[in-house]
């Protein structure tokens, strides 16, 4: 079959996909999960028949309604992941990438506005596409690859046909652009795992250098592609590992230094590290210990660490750092410079870190995620390294897990030394402690929480932890039994720490689940975090707080787990709201002009904000301390009643 057959009649075919698809809604009325085979395939063929996209789009509502996509990762597009989808896409059987196919042409009538989705924003829906089309900017000269050509039942000519038609409902004459500004986006948060947007920017470099596309005038994606490929002199030309290392042996001390300088200029500027870097500390290692500090980029705070824990920090090189854990280096220097080594139990954990014994079933995950162009236990201590480096880099990915995301940033961040003792135990034991209410809680033998299957889309430290955590989080929900308030309330002190707030206040009755005292929450919210009203008291310890997300409709998508990181004035002097959302995207619209800053508002690397009214206008559940409380009645009316509106206008309208 010829994709591009104009004597094809699209007629039958598109009834014949009408008829599965009513087939398909007739058997889920008999039971719950029926084949979807028939539906893909009359989809497939349709597909692979010109105007064959076009028919399906038009059918968007109806492929929905008939539940297609329940009962799959589809089903919950906000959760989707761009890499995992391209992969689907351009690798995937032959019903996986038909439903992929699907749901992207769903996708793009939420972007556009032809089609409301309750469960993902025009916005969210628009950078979906805008990364799936990043990643596969290889289609852009009409050319497969031989893998593509090869693919059974036309699926390479039918996912370049996709590409093609999302890039003509979307706009090609901005898609650089655009896909270096989502790029940039995203490195300005300082995700720990960037594997995906290095891969984005591997699709931008070979437009760059692709003679039939017009990049003229492109000089940010130019500094992104060489921050990844060529960032010093030495490399610039993208001369591979072997001729590098070759290049460095023949290099003079002033050339080093100059090296060190621009490696660090570049990691720095965009929290990205070239494989060259690894190579280039490996090889100081060996010649030149004391232009490490240079080649990390560090302040006289890093350096002072660095020279305290010398023996550690070379050894972290020596056993973490290779051009397969890149990231690692960024995450060592952040580390250095966040001054964690200086708390003597942390020192003491990465060593023990450092010679860990893993279990067979530890080394056999890192390295069925990971690959083995290292051991796991490089890839566990790379992680360990970027996590305790960037806390706020962490991302819960394709999982239902912030609870257990929000502890492990929290703990990197406050309490690095019990991380370290967490991964100690799931690694090398297949098994985490904790206490709630004193009783030993172990998460040996427990039953899956709200995450069935494992994580895979995350980082070395999340792949171990997150399981335990999760099991655990719902195994003191089950030990709490039935009680008067929201469990969070008992829960979160004991899974989290000592620090987080004794006193707990929820937004509805738990046992109507509508609002009560809005007004009395909204007031001791602000009497706790404002501090116009709280006695000008910072946010000493990070807190755990739940928020009721919109989307960008300020329709209610769902509850979710955040941190309370700090409350202070911006440039602007507007108070502001800084939080940690796990959700691997912080940037989002909630509705009623609310969104969400990554920056230009004095975020730093990882944080969300909002001002603090629109922030109090999602929140639903917030720990705080009752001998810390300021005036409630302090707040004005007007700011009280404001507030209040926002909600009932959005999340709140039917509560």
């Amino acid at each position: 079959m010829n994709i591009y057959n104009p004597a094809e009649d699209i007629r039958p075919l598109a009834e014949q996909f009408d008829a599965a698809l009513a087939r398909f809604v007739l058997a889920r009325q008999q039971e719950s999960r029926p084949s979807r085979a028939e539906v893909l395939e009359a989809a497939r063929k349709l597909m692979a028949t010109p105007g064959g996209l076009d028919a399906l789009y038009t059918r968007v509502v109806a492929i929905e309604t008939s539940g297609v996509f329940v009962n799959s990762d589809w089903g919950q597009p906000a959760i989707l992941q761009p890499a995992l989808a391209v992969r689907t896409l351009r690798q995937g059987d032959p019903g996986y990438t038909v439903i992929e196919a699907l749901s992207e042409i769903r996708l793009l009538a939420v972007a556009v506005g032809d089609y409301f989705h309750p469960g993902i924003a025009a916005e969210q829906a628009m950078n979906f596409l805008t990364q799936v089309m990043a990643l596969n900017l290889d289609l852009l000269s009409g050319q497969m690859t031989e893998a593509d050509r090869e693919r059974p039942e036309d699926l390479g000519a039918i996912v370049q046909a996709l590409y093609q038609y999302l890039l003509d409902r979307m706009g090609y004459e901005s898609i650089l652009e655009s896909l270096v500004g989502e790029v940039q986006r995203l490195l300005a948060q300082r995700p720990v795992q960037t594997d995906s947007i290095k891969e984005m920017i591997s699709q931008i470099a070979r437009c760059l250098f692709d003679p039939e596309i017009d990049t003229d005038g492109m000089h940010s994606a130019a500094r992104l592609v060489t921050a990844l490929f060529g960032p010093t002199k030495g490399c610039r030309e993208d001369p591979g590992l072997a001729v590098y290392d070759r290049r460095l042996g023949t290099m003079d001390d002033a050339t080093l230094a100059e090296e060190a300088a621009d490696f660090a200029r570049a990691m720095h500027e965009t929290g990205l590290v070239s494989p060259y870097h690894p190579l280039f500390l490996r090889h100081l290692r060996r010649r030149r210990d004391d232009l490490i500090p240079a080649a990390l980029g560090l302040s006289m705070t890093g350096i002072d660490v660095l020279q305290c824990y010398s023996q550690l920090v070379h050894a972290l090189i020596d056993e973490a750092v290779f051009p397969e854990t890149s990231q690692s280096v960024y995450g060592l220097a952040m580390l250095l410079e966040r001054g964690a080594l200086f708390s003597h139990p942390v020192a003491s954990g990465l060593w023990r870190q450092i010679t860990l014994k893993l279990s067979v079933e530890t080394s056999t995950k890192l390295a069925a995620v990971f690959g083995d162009a290292q051991p796991p236990r490089v890839f566990l201590l790379a992680g360990v390294l970027s996590l305790l480096g960037q806390p706020l880099g962490v991302g819960q990915g394709n999982n239902p897990t912030c609870q257990s995301v929000i502890g492990i940033s929290m703990w990197a961040d406050n309490d690095a030394d019990y991380l370290l003792q967490l991964v100690a135990w799931a690694a090398r034991d297949d098994e985490i402690l904790q206490r709630f209410e004193g009783e030993s809680v172990s998460s040996r033998g427990l039953e899956a929480g709200l995450a069935k299957e494992p994580p895979l889309d995350v980082d070395p430290v999340s792949l171990l932890l997150v399981p335990h955590l999760d099991r655990i989080y719902m195994e003191m929900g089950r030990l709490c039994g039935e009680r008067d308030d929201d469990l969070h309330r008992w829960i979160n002190p004991e899974f989290y720490g000592w620090w987080v707030g004794h006193e707990f206040r929820v937004v509805v009755d738990v046992q109507t689940g509508k609002i009560e005292d809005h007004a009395g929450f909204l007031r001791d919210f602000y009497a706790c975090y404002h501090p116009y009203y709280n006695g000008n008291l910072p946010v000493i310890h990070p807190q755990p707080a739940g928020i009721a997300v919109t989307d960008s409709a300020a329709r209610l998508v769902g509850r979710h787990a955040i941190t309370i990181l700090r409350v202070a004035l911006d440039s602007d002097g507007e108070m502001r709201v800084y939080f940690f959302n796990p959700n691997n995207d912080s940037g989002q619209d909630w509705g009623q002009g609310i969104h969400c800053a990554t920056q230009g508002n004095g975020e730093r690397h990882g944080e969300a904000s909002l001002p603090f009214a629109e922030f109090a206008s999602r929140a639903y559940v917030f720990h705080y301390d009752p001998l810390e409380l300021g005036d409630t009645q302090a707040i004005p009316e007007g700011e009280v009643a404001r507030v209040i509106e926002l909600a009932r206008t959005s999340w709140a309208a039917d509560l």
